[in-house]
């Protein structure tokens, strides 16, 4: 069977998982309605000294070791960022050791 819309042969990468990080956050000069709100709750709760707030949002995945930095790199722009109006930072994350 052939691979159909949406597929690619990254898709099917073998190997250990790794988990990754992405970090996705409005760029510099862009509305940010979201923070806005928790600064004037913020306020409104009583605390002060926080200036400004920008809101983002924090996906993670698990993938097979095999997928690239490049593979990442281009799901972050086609799909986990709008990249007109949002920025990405890759995070990838150590396993945890196991202790005995």
């Amino acid at each position: 069977m052939s691979g159909g819309i949406g597929t690619s042969i990254h898709a099917h990468a073998k190997g250990p998982a790794m988990k990754v990080r992405v970090h996705v956050s409005l760029k510099p000069g862009v509305l940010d309605p979201q923070g806005r709100a928790i600064h004037h709750s913020l306020e409104g709760l009583g605390f002060t000294g926080v200036n400004d707030v920008r809101a983002g949002r924090l996906i993670e995945l698990d993938v097979a070791d095999g997928v690239t930095d490049a593979d990442l790199d281009e799901m972050c722009r086609k799909l986990l960022a709008n990249m007109v109006i949002e920025s990405y930072r890759i995070e990838k994350v150590a396993a945890p050791e196991l202790k005995a």
